[in-house]
C-alpha cells in the first residue's frame, strides 16, 4: 500500500483528501503545520507528498526544494496545490513533480497522484 503525506494548512482539504485517498486505498498521514513535515516523513517515509504552496508562516516551494536536494528525500516525488493561479509556473523551478490547482477535479487528481506513483489506473 502506497503512503502519501498531505500538507495543508486548509483543515478542511485535509479531512477531504484524507477520506479520499484512504477510500482508494492509500495510507495517509496529514498535517496542516509547516514546521511538523520534515518529522512525518522521517517517521512516516511517504512514497508520495501532496504540499501546499502557501502554509502558514511556510512557502511550501521552500519546503520542496529542500526535499529534492537532500539525497535522503529526493526520489520522494512531490506534488504541489495552490488556489493561487500563477503558482504553477514556478514550482518546477524548486523541484516539484507535478502541480494541481484548487479547488481541484478529483480525477484529475488521482491520474497524477497514479501516475507519480507508478500506479496504472484503470
Amino acid at each position: 500500500m502506497s503512503k502519501i503525506l498531505v500538507v495543508d494548512d486548509d483543515i478542511d482539504i485535509l479531512s477531504v483528501m484524507e477520506i479520499l485517498l484512504s477510500m482508494k486505498g492509500f495510507d495517509v498521514e496529514v498535517t496542516s503545520k509547516g514546521e511538523n513535515t520534515f518529522p512525518k516523513i522521517e517517521s512516516f517515509k511517504p512514497d508520495l507528498i501532496l504540499l501546499d504552496v502557501l502554509i502558514s508562516g511556510y512557502d511550501g516551494r521552500a519546503i520542496c526544494k529542500q526535499l529534492k536536494s537532500n539525497p535522503n528525500t529526493s526520489h520522494i516525488p512531490v506534488i504541489m496545490f495552490s488556489a493561487h493561479p500563477g503558482a504553477a509556473a514556478s514550482i518546477a523551478d524548486y523541484g516539484a513533480d507535478d502541480f494541481i490547482a484548487k479547488p481541484f477535479d478529483v480525477s484529475n487528481l488521482m491520474k497524477k497522484v497514479n501516475s507519480q506513483l507508478g500506479i496504472n489506473a484503470t
